[in-house]
């Protein structure tokens, strides 16, 4: 019989201490009450202090911040002009790195709590990194300038050798003298490009072009080697005077180009609105350089490139849908365009 009470009591224990340890677990995984009840901010952490640092790591500490429960995280944003990096630690420390030489860094620390109040006001430290780079940059390749127009054009170049890490190129004018005027900056924040667009030019106009790169220390390579380039004469002025014949499964176009200005045009290309649905069947008094999802282009054959001021040339072609020709351009000068 006490044997059996024995039993007895020692089964009510371990149910019980079973009641005890499932509570407690259910406790772990659960949001405290305190927490969901608590919209009271953190004060803010305390000035931060650069512990160490070097060209591409910084150690930071801060005074902890205070709160009515308790503080449970530190946001730390690192911001670079304007990029930046979100870190996190339930200390009053962090070390970061992957940081780059040279560069001037600002580093913010927050405090957040149980129930994600976030502190106001927090503290920031500006750091320029120590430079790790003694060496300038090589010269970058010749450029190359290509989509030449009246008033811009486009030059890309080979890639400067750099031991640490490129800032930007600088891409420079040559003028009278051998004046050198900036006229374009390509930033290597992401890395990689290579070009630019320079605008603002005048139309048959030679240019000459060199290019410079700078590295996150402030060395500078050798100039590039020169190019030279014309820009285009300024677009023609010109109307186009268009009969259209539409069939159940498409068009017949014929198109009068005329020349409205006072320069003769010697060769030309010229392109207009055309469909990705449709297709070309035929074409005469040109002939085709290259069609995309929206536009058709055409140029000259050899008969008809010159139009003298006032002179008239004619094309036409076939093709599926009953679209007519619609912004039209003839050597990058829009045409004014009415049914004939």
């Amino acid at each position: 019989m006490r044997d059996q009470q024995g039993r007895g009591v020692r089964s009510r224990a371990a149910a019980l201490a079973a009641c005890v340890l499932t509570t407690t677990v259910l406790a772990a995984g659960a949001t405290p009450a305190y927490a969901a009840a608590d919209t009271e901010r953190p004060t803010a952490p305390g000035p931060i202090t650069v512990v160490a640092v070097d060209t591409t790591w910084i150690e930071l500490t801060w005074a902890p911040a205070t709160d009515n429960v308790g503080v449970v995280s530190y946001p730390v944003g690192v911001r670079f002009e304007d990029s930046g990096a979100q870190y996190s630690t339930d200390t009053t420390s962090i070390r970061i790195t992957g940081l780059r030489p040279s560069r001037t860094y600002v580093f913010s620390v927050a405090a957040v709590d149980a129930a994600g109040n976030r502190s106001l006001s927090d503290p920031t430290v500006r750091v320029t990194m120590p430079p790790g780079d003694d060496q300038p940059p090589g010269a970058p390749g010749q450029p190359v300038a290509y989509d030449v127009a009246a008033t811009l054009l486009w030059l890309r170049w080979a890639h400067s050798v750099e031991n640490v890490a490129l800032d930007r190129y600088e891409v420079f004018r040559v003028d009278a003298g051998g004046v050198l005027t900036r006229v374009s900056e390509v930033y290597q924040y992401p890395p990689g490009r290579n070009s630019t667009q320079i605008s603002g030019l005048t139309p048959s106009t030679t240019y000459t072009f060199v290019v410079q790169a700078r590295d996150e220390a402030g060395h500078l390579s050798p100039m590039s080697a020169p190019v030279t380039v014309t820009t285009l004469p300024p677009p023609p002025s010109c109307t186009i005077r268009s009969r259209v014949g539409q069939w159940p499964d498409g068009l017949v176009a014929r198109l009068l180009v005329t020349n409205t200005g006072a320069t003769a045009i010697d060769g030309w290309t010229m392109r207009w609105r055309f469909y990705a649905a449709q297709q070309l069947r035929s074409l005469w008094g040109a002939e085709v350089v290259d069609r995309d999802s929206s536009y058709l282009r055409v140029r000259n054959v050899r008969h008809n490139a010159l139009i003298p001021p006032g002179g008239t040339v004619s094309l036409g072609f076939v093709a599926t849908g009953s679209q007519p020709p619609e912004e039209v351009t003839l050597n990058g000068g829009s045409c004014t365009v009415a049914a004939e």
